[in-house]
């Protein structure tokens, strides 16, 4: 059952907003959305690059993208106060601010250590923006309409990380590395301006303490986490100490987090509520979306591997092969919230999860010898799957939440899929360094023999892990509309 936070009276003027207004600001947040998320994957492609030009190693380059997903990771579950404290503009501009001058550092960085700095600065921006944009839409539309918004968020979540490495690749065919930052610079500065000039208030603020100890623990437990299980793939080159010890700090760090909001939440001072798991309509759409985007992490690193070192295509032709996917999930996503709207979330997410296993048990068989059609074929019917998984799920999840709680469900929500996306990430590398590993050790006849057979153990184990995302998605129910839910203001 669950149990509402109550909140401190709220003031200010408030009024109905207008389908303009509300279509002007949830546009421009999921247009700004979708420019700060497509970089959480635009730098595995140009690693190879970034190693020649500035000197570095691949485990250094590699903190491109560890470290931005342990910014994203130690930054979300604070959004949760900082969603509640201030208003819908000033977050706006903050989040897009710190991406525009992590991007810009980023584009004039003189070496490694200044690019890295770039890519933290801009991950801080990134990690404010999703919640932001998840609790402005529980809070302007309404209940009936959600599923179209948040098929349109799906876009964003999903397609712009997939779509990361083919336009990563398309630039890096013609221009340098710093052309990945220059490209998104003028988009980003034109959106955090017309954000100032046209953005305005959808909610009005309270006062909300700040925990410095629950911060201070959170970005041990789920930076600990993230990048113990980040770590995994390279613990052949740092060794297994390094991810566990990391991974033991995360954890009893995580169980300390979890006291310490439990203590914190009975005077509504919590850093992040966790009454949201008290909703069973919350906690069984997370944990199949944490299925969800273990596998889509997973085949999103491990498809390029195999089809680079198994396959032989180059790089431009990798993220071309894996374009028509990402678009497809795109233009599949509004359609999959119509349907949500009318039909509720049984009817897609069955379906949805069954496809996605499928799917992994066929690539559970690709070895040297398999046709490149093949496994164009394979990811665009994944895609499929996914984008009939996506919307339901984060709208099932965060619907029946009371509107004092849309801001800790929407950091939850956040901080799972970077949980998800970085234990998909190890699972699928691990498996497959020790499929290769042991084909290696049993006389296969050459590295790439030897890749595909680390492959299909990862999708092996992947495919079985579906199966309970199968039985997980039969059992998640439409949201019944919370009480009490205070009419959007806009001011």
């Amino acid at each position: 059952m669950t149990q509402a936070v109550d909140s401190a009276p709220r003031t200010g003027s408030v009024t109905q907003p207008s389908p303009g207004e509300t279509r002007l600001v949830i546009g421009l947040l999921l247009v700004s959305a979708f420019v700060v998320i497509l970089n959480e994957t635009i730098m595995g492609v140009a690693l190879p690059r970034l190693m020649d030009d500035l000197g570095i190693s691949a485990a250094t380059g590699q903190w491109l993208t560890t470290g931005f997903l342990l910014t994203m990771a130690v930054v979300i579950p604070v959004t949760g106060f900082l969603l509640q404290r201030f208003d819908t503009r000033p977050v706006f501009v903050w989040a897009m601010s710190l991406f525009s001058a992590g991007t810009l550092i980023a584009l004039l960085a003189p070496g490694f250590s200044m690019l890295l700095v770039g890519r933290i600065v801009q991950a801080s921006g990134t990690a404010i923006m999703m919640p932001l944009l998840m609790t402005t839409v529980l809070t302007l539309v309404e209940p009936a309409h959600r599923g179209r918004v948040m098929g349109n968020i799906s876009i964003v979540i999903s397609v712009a990380p997939a779509v990361g490495p083919t336009i990563s690749g398309l630039i890096l065919n013609a221009f340098s590395w710093r052309w990945l930052f220059g490209f998104v610079l003028p988009i980003a500065i034109a959106a955090l301006v017309l954000g100032m000039v046209k953005v305005r208030n959808v909610s009005t603020p309270r006062k909300a303490p700040i925990d410095v100890v629950s911060v201070v623990v959170s970005a041990v437990a789920f930076g600990g986490i993230v990048y113990g299980l980040s770590s995994i793939g390279e613990a052949g080159s740092t060794g297994p100490l390094v991810p566990v010890l990391s991974l033991v700090v995360g954890f009893v760090a995580l169980a300390l987090f979890v006291f310490r909001q439990t203590r914190l939440q009975r005077t509504d001072s919590a850093l992040l509520d966790l009454r949201t798991f008290r909703t069973r309509g919350f906690t069984v759409p997370i944990v199949a979306m944490v299925i969800s985007f273990m596998a889509m992490f997973g085949t999103l690193i491990l498809l390029p591997i195999y089809i680079e070192r198994v396959l032989g295509l180059e790089v431009l032709q990798v993220g071309l092969l894996l374009l028509p996917g990402g678009l497809i999930m795109g233009l599949l996503s509004p359609v999959v919230g119509r349907v949500y709207d009318r039909r509720g979330p049984r009817v897609l997410l069955v379906p949805g999860a069954i496809i996605v296993s499928a799917v992994l048990w066929a690539l559970s068989t690709v070895g040297v010898e398999t046709s490149v059609w093949f496994v164009l074929g394979a990811h665009v019917v994944l895609s499929i799957g996914l984008a009939l998984t996506f919307t339901p799920l984060f709208t099932a999840a965060l619907g029946g939440l009371p509107p004092t709680l849309y801001s800790h469900g929407s950091a939850v929500l956040g901080t799972a899929q970077q949980l998800a996306g970085a234990a998909g990430t190890a699972l699928f590398v691990t498996l497959l360094t020790i499929g290769a590993a042991g084909a290696a050790t049993s006389g296969a006849d050459d590295v790439a023999a030897a890749t595909a057979v680390g492959v299909r153990t990862a999708f092996l184990v992947g495919a079985v892990i579906s199966l309970v995302g199968i039985a997980t998605a039969s059992m998640v129910r439409r949201p019944a509309t919370p009480e009490g839910a205070p009419a959007p203001a806009v001011h």
